[in-house]
C-alpha cells in the first residue's frame, strides 16, 4: 500500500449531499484539499459516531478549502435513507458517496477481500490530487475528527512552508522544525 505521494485514480460516482443526488468524479477534487473517509456500511454502530464527529468539524474544513467525501459500498439511495432516519447522520452536509461498484474503494486499496465492504480508512489528498496522508484502523476502532483536523492543518502548513516539518503533537501556531545537518542528533 505505497499510496503516499501518488495521484488518485479516476472515478465517477453518485453521492447524496444536502438533499440531492449529485454526480461526482476525481476532477471535482482538483484545486482543493479532499478527505476520502471510507467506512464499512450504513446503518451500523461505530460508523455513525465517526461520521457525526466529522460533521462537527466540516464547517472548519470548508474554511480550510477542504472537501469531504465519505465513501462506502452502499448506494446513494441507502445514504439518503440513513440520512433521513438517523439523528447522527442527519447532521451531515458533506458528500456521502455510493460506491457499489467498488471502484473508489479499490482505487484506494481498502476493499476487504471477499467481503465487499471498505476498511475504516482516511485519506488526505492535496489540490493536485496527490495522496498526502492515510490512516487505516480495524473494524472496532473509531477515528477522531479533531485529530484529523490537526493533521490537515499540519499537511497544509508543510505544503505552504517548504523546508519545514511539523513535529509530533504539533498544533497550529506552534514551532516547527527545519531539517538540516546541524539538527541531526540534537532532538
Amino acid at each position: 500500500m505505497a499510496l503516499i505521494n501518488t495521484p488518485i485514480k479516476p472515478f465517477k460516482a453518485t453521492a447524496y449531499k444536502e438533499g440531492k443526488f449529485v454526480d461526482i468524479s476525481d476532477t471535482d477534487t482538483k484545486g482543493k484539499w479532499s478527505i476520502f473517509f471510507f467506512y464499512p456500511a450504513d446503518f451500523t454502530f461505530v460508523c455513525p459516531t465517526e461520521l457525526e464527529d466529522l460533521a462537527g468539524i466540516y464547517p472548519t474544513l470548508k474554511d480550510l478549502n477542504v472537501e469531504v467525501y465519505s465513501v462506502s459500498t452502499d448506494t446513494h439511495f441507502s445514504h439518503k435513507a440513513w440520512h433521513d432516519t438517523s439523528p447522527a447522520i442527519g447532521k451531515i452536509n458533506y458528500y456521502m458517496v455510493g460506491d457499489q461498484s467498488g471502484t473508489i474503494t479499490n482505487n484506494f486499496d481498502v476493499m476487504r477481500p471477499g467481503v465487499g465492504l471498505a476498511d475504516r480508512a482516511t485519506f488526505l489528498v492535496d489540490p493536485e490530487g496527490i495522496i498526502q496522508f492515510m490512516e487505516i484502523t480495524s473494524e472496532g476502532v473509531g477515528r477522531n475528527a479533531s485529530e484529523l483536523l490537526r493533521k490537515v492543518k499540519a499537511a497544509q502548513y508543510v505544503a505552504s512552508h517548504p523546508g519545514e516539518v511539523c513535529p509530533a503533537k504539533w498544533e497550529e501556531g506552534e514551532k516547527t522544525l527545519a531539517p538540516s545537518l546541524d539538527l541531526v542528533g540534537k532532538i
